[in-house]
């Protein structure tokens, strides 16, 4: 079952939409051109988990894309009616899962207003797998060095568009070489990101339990789990660091992971086909830590 729930001034909650049916006019900038924007996050028992700083994310974006946005209060509502519509519609039991996305392009050629929708499926069973299991991961190289985004602003690394073609053709060559994932490296040699996730890893020296991540100034787009996550586990007692990152440092580090709000957190078995060494321990604590997101 999926729903849509258009944001719509006629309509103080959301505009309910069939989702059996065309929706989307064909001369939507976002069809046409990929012309838009968009987050996903994660409903848990019916409650959305990290609203605003999706919301904020959603709005950086469109500070990169000069893109008007609907208000906040009306993105709140249209996430309330699309949850309540699916639960009125399906069978939903205490640990089920649903993935919301906030969606957003340039609306109808020729025209002065965006659209805008908000979209509530079932989490993929194959998704809550590979969080259980883990990952085998390649390294790609994404074909830009860790500084373009500095220098080249218009890039827009640092958004979260629907120009997703790039990242979904590096899932697929990842399959097709018996792979799950990628993570993304810069010509310079730098540890970037997944195309749907952020990197983490850990490191264990005396005792002392350090969380890392990339650097966001390698032009990556900032985590909402991965920041939220580094609040909690400072407070469970971690240093934090942030890159530049190297593959040699996940090769050499005690647990890597990649983490998305969708898929949470999801252990890499191996990367390049060279098995890697992901603590179970490590993993179950981290993962009782994001649990504590909200």
């Amino acid at each position: 079952m999926t729903v849509l729930v258009f944001l719509d001034p006629a309509h103080d909650g959301g505009r309910v939409a069939d989702a059996s049916m065309p929706q989307l006019m064909a001369t939507d900038l976002g069809a046409t051109r990929g012309d838009g924007i968009f987050e996903s996050l994660l409903a848990l028992n019916g409650e959305a988990r990290k609203v605003q700083a999706h919301l904020d994310r959603l709005a950086s974006s469109a500070r990169a894309l000069d893109l008007d946005l609907p208000s906040e209060d009306a993105w709140r509502r249209a996430i309330t009616t699309a949850l309540d519509e699916y639960a009125a519609g399906a069978r939903v039991q205490a640990d089920t899962e649903l993935a919301v996305k906030l969606m957003v392009t340039r609306g109808v050629e020729g025209a002065d207003a965006p659209t805008a929708w908000v979209q509530v499926a079932p989490v993929p069973a194959k998704t809550r797998q590979q969080r259980r299991d883990g990952l085998a991961v390649l390294f790609l190289e994404r074909g830009y060095d860790s500084t373009v985004a500095q220098r080249a602003p218009w890039l827009l690394m640092g958004a979260k568009t629907l120009s997703y073609a790039v990242n979904m053709a590096a899932v697929r060559y990842a399959r097709a070489h018996d792979a799950d994932d990628v993570i993304f490296t810069s010509s310079d040699g730098k540890v970037l990101e997944g195309p749907t996730s952020t990197v983490l890893l850990a490191k264990v020296r005396d005792g002392v339990k350090t969380l890392l991540t990339p650097q966001l100034e390698s032009g990556i787009l900032p985590g909402t789990s991965q920041s939220a996550l580094f609040t909690v586990a400072k407070a469970a007692g971690w240093e934090l660091g942030y890159g530049p990152l190297v593959p040699a440092d996940l090769y050499d580090a005690d647990g890597v992971w990649l983490i998305s709000s969708i898929r949470l957190l999801a252990p890499v078995n191996s990367l390049d086909g060279q098995s890697i060494t992901t603590t179970p321990e490590l993993t179950r604590e981290l993962s009782e830590l994001v649990a504590k997101i909200s």
